[in-house]
């Protein structure tokens, strides 16, 4: 995880930062953006009942609900509700897409791995850089700089900061050149809507960021 340099790792702790949907309606534009660039973060996690809970499911259709997915919360639900195991379901996905797929991986979460077909290559040490110039770096259970989760998750500190200035440089320099890659592989070849719908929801707030809301259906 992010963390801020001289902070315990706990100062960058997702589960013990609770994530409350219908306030974020109600804060300033930029702890709306930090609330979801957050709440994307821990999508990404391993799926674990410590936090896919019934408060998280929540928190994810009131914000599909603001954003007009309601097709996509109709989905997701009937989805859920049709599982004999949903969290078994999730770990399957998870795995199949991010971790250890037949014949390969579909989509691995590491900018790395899309600009330079390599891990922990120049562009994770320059990432891992400007972390540090920003006052931030990773915890020391964290994984490799590129990450996806550690890249929303500084998001979410920049944001939290009102700092759109590097909000926008990172998102222009480090996002931006490998995660369309990214996500359209996890468009192709996702089995299940839960990944669908994170991977739409960071598309919009990632692009349009800028604008500090969306509408998920543009009717």
């Amino acid at each position: 995880m992010i963390v801020s340099e001289g902070a315990s790792s706990s100062a960058g702790d997702f589960f013990r930062r609770k994530i409350n949907i219908k306030i974020m309606i109600k804060t300033s534009p930029t702890d709306h953006i930090s609330t979801i660039y957050r709440f994307c973060a821990q999508s990404m996690h391993y799926p674990d009942p410590v936090w896919l809970t019934e408060d998280y499911f929540s928190s994810l259709f009131n914000l599909l609900d603001a954003l007009g997915g309601i097709e996509e919360k109709e989905l997701l639900s009937s989805t859920l509700k049709g599982s004999e195991n949903y969290l078994e379901d999730l770990q399957v996905e998870y795995t199949r897409l991010f971790i250890n797929g037949m014949p390969h991986v579909a989509a691995p979460p590491y900018g790395s791995i899309y600009l330079e077909k390599t891990l922990q290559g120049k562009y994770a040490e320059d990432l891992l850089l400007y972390y540090r110039s920003l006052g931030y770096t990773l915890s020391k259970k964290a994984d490799f700089p590129d990450n996806l989760i550690h890249q929303l998750e500084f998001l979410s500190f920049l944001a939290e900061d009102s700092n759109q200035q590097a909000e926008e440089e990172f998102l222009l320099r480090f996002f931006h050149p490998w995660y369309p890659h990214f996500s359209k592989l996890v468009k192709e070849d996702s089995l299940h809507p839960f990944y669908l719908i994170i991977i739409t929801i960071i598309d919009f707030f990632t692009k349009e960021e800028e604008e500090y809301g969306v509408q998920f259906n543009k009717a």
